[in-house]
């Protein structure tokens, strides 16, 4: 009997030594900056802002603050570390009522596997300041790992945790060319369940090809300031997702100038306009109705008055069926949940690509 007592301690002794050492493997940090930055698009002295606001003073005040939010960025890297953590900060604003915590202020991190991007775990926001688990319990096999920030808020410090004495290195960026959207808060990525399942991130992951992330909730109305600023940035293409912000006369005041302007600043670019999705609202409530039909009829009116004009490399992507049919397709009404996103993105590809390949505008370049 004392003998197995004996036996017994030793092996509890064991046990608490091997659960000591395990605890005692805690992740090494590494600042993500020093890794490659994805989908920015234009560079800026807060590493995780989409667009230096200062140097664009006539902004609107709402626009501005959307434009420190980090959707659409990502950082990827390679490691053959068995487990990936994070560490993270936002701002003190909380997640909105049809969001997620996950998608307005938490991380996203894929893995390539068999040369396709696949979904490898969350960060999970807790405070202003979170650090987490994302992932663990794999080989250690090199894995290519591409890492989504919040959508709906200021990423002020990102780090990136892996085993003791596992590698990590930057990798170039993914995704080819530069597709610039602007647009309204569901291009911004309201309401997927995670940054990740944004349209503009789904469209990179799908063709290869980058697009640059340049939605602005609820403020996406086509000012004259913001018109300037997207003709200021480069790309290979544009399009204008900001239907569904702008009210019917904004559209007939405003689409002339926002296209003209960039036509100007890029002779040879294409430039797509997206009519409004249909909101769910509008088989309801005669007013919403009224307005999204409004809406998508002068979007119309005034793609044909600037061919008319002589606008060439002028395209347009019609509204019907970017939900789907059964009607289950948002979270509220207005913005889709992942289940729309899917529908948009079946929709929106195809006919974006067919337009890109007449520019040699492709992930194979």
């Amino acid at each position: 009997m004392k003998a197995l007592f004996r036996l017994l301690v030793i092996t509890a002794g064991i046990c608490g030594m091997a659960m000591t050492s395990i605890q005692a493997q805690k992740p090494v940090y590494i600042p993500a900056s020093d890794l490659t930055l994805v989908g920015k698009i234009i560079s800026t002295e807060n590493l995780y802002h989409r667009v230096d606001t200062a140097d664009f003073p006539a902004l609107p005040p709402a626009v501005k603050r959307l434009l420190t939010n980090s959707a659409g960025l990502a950082v990827t890297f390679k490691t053959n570390s068995t487990a990936i953590s994070a560490k993270w900060c936002t701002s003190s604003r909380k997640a909105s009522s049809n969001m997620t915590g996950i998608a307005s202020e938490g991380l996203d991190l894929y893995i390539k596997k068999n040369g396709k991007w696949q979904f490898a775990g969350v960060g999970r926001p807790r405070e202003d300041c979170t650090e987490a688990s994302l992932v663990k319990n794999m080989d250690n096999s090199e894995k290519e790992c591409l890492l989504y920030l919040p959508l709906y808020d200021e990423t002020s410090n990102l780090e990136i945790g892996i085993d003791p004495g596992a590698s990590i290195k930057k990798l170039p960026d993914p995704f080819r060319k530069r597709i610039l959207i602007y647009g309204s808060s569901i291009l911004q990525g309201a309401s997927a369940s995670r940054p990740g399942m944004a349209y503009p991130a789904r469209l990179s992951r799908a063709t290869g090809l980058n697009f640059l992330n340049l939605g602005l909730s609820g403020s996406a109305k086509m000012e004259k300031a913001a018109a300037d600023l997207v003709a200021s940035i480069p790309a290979d293409a544009y399009i204008l997702d900001c239907v569904p912000n702008s009210s019917p006369q904004q559209i007939k005041e405003r689409t002339g100038y926002l296209v003209s302007t960039i036509r100007e600043k890029h002779p040879k670019a294409p430039i797509i306009v997206i009519q409004s999705i249909i909101r769910e609202h509008s088989y309801w409530d005669q007013k919403v109705g009224k307005r999204v039909a409004d809406q998508n009829a002068a979007i119309q009116d005034q793609f044909r008055l600037l061919q008319q004009k002589g606008i060439k490399d002028l395209y347009f992507i019609s509204a019907k069926n970017l939900l789907g049919q059964d009607h289950e397709g948002t979270v509220d009404g207005t913005h889709p949940n992942d289940l729309g996103f899917d529908r948009m993105l079946h929709q929106l590809k195809p006919e974006i690509t067919a337009i890109l390949k007449k520019y040699d505008i492709s992930a194979d370049d």
